[in-house]
């Protein structure tokens, strides 16, 4: 570890499991398909699924160089959100989950997990949150996006009701969700037709993701659940500055919809956001002075962004000592008793 180097924790940095990321770059057809769901080139994904399945010398010293302490790690996109078998997301997040606490026991001090649960089968979804927390020991859990069910052109997003025991889970333990993107389901994704630069991280990410958490806080979602804990990646998928107006247009067009309170206060009460993937200064002061430094948390979203760039970042990004080191570690420590 670089002891020169702000000491960071970073929480949106993706793992592979290595059979699969084997799989995967033997194939041009499997890159170009994985590639094609990401909304990303081939060429740009194979270095990335070799990084993905590496736990030991080139993501530690990358860390160690950048001065990031400890990742929680999580299943890659779309995750075991993506396959319409119950039975068959089920046994793949224990899989998973399985797999990643191995690779945790090899490096306790250096890396956490937040738990794959396939929410295709909510009740079998509770049992294995709650043992990944309790049993492996891991920090929360990472959906990616709606749940497909059954149709790979339908899915459940996380305020469906048959979701509600799973949420009262989380609370009960304690321990937040991270909600990560995907693409649109198919109906949405007309849009990008003859664009499919727009479809991933480029763009359409943030919009469907985004989309997902308006949709739980004008539904009233944290009012059923007030101790919730939510996470959202790339500094909020643009929402701190969305708010006001999205705020603004709701008090006059309610529709049927009623909540107890205001979106920046949802906010400050039920949701974090990270750094992931977007070291911008314009875009992290604004967040700073629409939800506060005290719920954003730095991250990285390794290895599709490089640890250097974002410890560099962070290290000058003009803020104060005090918002830097809350930001960097001081309030990821705080959230997961690290």
């Amino acid at each position: 570890m670089n002891s020169d180097r702000l000491p960071k924790i970073s929480l949106e940095e993706a793992y592979e499991h290595r059979d699969d990321a084997a799989r995967i770059l033997a194939s041009e057809d499997e890159l170009a398909a994985s590639a094609a769901g990401g909304g990303v080139t081939p060429e740009y994904y194979r270095p990335i699924h070799e990084k993905l399945a590496e736990f030991d010398e080139v993501r530690l010293g990358s860390m160690d160089a950048a001065g990031i302490e400890h990742q929680v790690l999580s299943l890659t996109a779309p995750g075991v959100q993506i396959i319409t078998d119950g039975a068959r997301a089920t046994a793949e997040a224990r899989r998973q989950n399985d797999f990643l606490a191995e690779q945790i026991a090899r490096y306790p001090d250096r890396y956490s997990g937040f738990a794959a649960v396939a929410l295709q089968e909510p009740g079998n979804a509770v049992k294995e949150l709650r043992r990944a927390v309790t049993e492996l020991g891991f920090k929360g859990v990472l959906i990616n996006g709606y749940t497909n069910d059954g149709d790979p052109e339908h899915g459940r997003y996380l305020d469906a009701p048959a979701y509600h025991p799973f949420w009262e889970a989380l609370c009960e333990l304690d321990v937040p969700l991270y909600l990560h993107p995907r693409p649109a389901l198919p109906g949405g994704l007309a849009l990008y037709q003859d664009h499919p630069e727009m479809k991933g991280a480029t763009w359409g990410f943030g919009t469907e993701t985004a989309a997902h958490t308006v949709r739980m806080l004008l539904g009233g979602h944290f009012d059923r659940f007030p101790t919730a804990k939510l996470i959202l990646g790339h500094m909020g998928e643009a929402l701190p500055a969305l708010l006001w107006r999205t705020q603004n247009m709701f008090d006059l067009n309610p529709f049927d919809k009623k909540i107890k309170k205001t979106l920046p206060e949802y906010f400050a009460d039920n949701i974090w956001i990270t750094t992931s993937g977007n070291f911008s200064d314009h875009a992290l002061i604004n967040a700073m002075l629409t939800v506060g430094a005290d719920h954003i948390l730095f991250s990285v979203d390794y290895p599709y962004s490089e640890n250097a760039t974002a410890a560099e970042w962070i290290e000058k990004t003009p803020i104060s000592e005090l918002d830097r080191r809350k930001i960097a570690h001081g309030n990821a420590r705080e959230l997961f008793a690290l």
